[in-house]
């Protein structure tokens, strides 16, 4: 890991101001799309008793069937 970040620095240390704003605009997305994720199984997690409760019942049974 630390090999991988040694390079990335590498790398960096040759861009323009301008790719250097793209390139912590990109890394701000995946921070926040990993985020989302994490919010997003947190949400399902904590609605499943909920949805139990409601898909789990003898009125519905006919369509677990399908």
């Amino acid at each position: 890991m630390e090999q991988l970040a040694d390079r990335i620095s590498e790398k960096i240390h040759t861009l323009s101001a301008e790719q250097l704003a793209a390139v912590e605009r990109f890394v701000e997305s995946l921070q926040t799309w990993q985020q989302d994720r994490d919010t997003a199984r947190m949400m399902k997690l904590a609605s499943e008793p909920a949805f139990q409760t409601v898909w789990s019942n003898p009125e519905d049974d006919v369509y677990d069937a399908l």
